[in-house]
């Protein structure tokens, strides 16, 4: 049986290889997915606690609108990210196959290596878009607040100060941000590895 296997060794090359997307791939999946699910439970907490609650006060936040729709869609695409982070491990298994016709091709793995990429590209878009939204709607809180020290006892205006929570939705979309840039400096990284080859 062990002359089977030696009979067809895997190339050193190849060997480097798929250790560089075992490795890559679990480090990928690793960071993406523990800021993903910091980025969940920071989201299920700080959206619904961001929504009105005086009648009346209709002050924008940013766990409402556009702006919580793509955080919340970039999260989403997200952990489709962190399955292509799994998915190159499982990559990295095969290329190390013995037989050379279940190994998949060059073109192949490049294909994945690119598709993975344009998923966190796409994700990082939604993000950046979210961020932008939630940033833009914090700045017209703070120029809506009064100047001085002021003592607000309105209902009404309690809504319009940037509360610690707005700040925790800012948080939690940098983490998705920097997931999805950790999947795109992994792609980008086996891409190299290899076209080196």
């Amino acid at each position: 049986m062990r002359e089977q296997f030696d009979s067809s060794p895997v190339p050193s090359a190849l060997q480097r290889i798929a250790g560089s997307f075992r490795i890559a791939g679990w480090a990928g999946f690793w960071v993406q997915l523990v800021l993903a699910v910091v980025s969940s439970i920071i989201f299920l907490f700080a959206i619904p606690a961001a929504q009105p609650r005086a009648s009346g006060a209709a002050a924008a936040s940013p766990g409402t609108g556009g702006s919580i729709f793509f955080a919340v869609c970039g999260l989403l695409v997200l952990y489709f990210s962190v399955y292509q982070a799994w998915r190159y491990t499982r990559l990295g298994i095969q290329l190390k196959d013995p037989n050379p016709n279940l190994r998949p091709k060059k073109a192949d793995t490049i294909k994945v290596l690119r598709f993975g990429l344009l998923v966190s590209l796409g994700g990082l878009l939604l993000a950046v878009l979210g961020a932008e939204a939630i940033t833009g709607t914090l700045l017209a809180k703070s120029l809506a607040q009064a100047q001085g020290g002021v003592a607000i006892y309105d209902p009404q205006f309690i809504n319009r100060l940037i509360q610690p929570l707005d700040i925790f939705v800012v948080l939690a979309n940098t983490h998705t941000i920097t997931a999805h840039f950790a999947g795109i400096v992994v792609s980008l990284w086996l891409y190299s590895r290899i076209n080196r080859q």
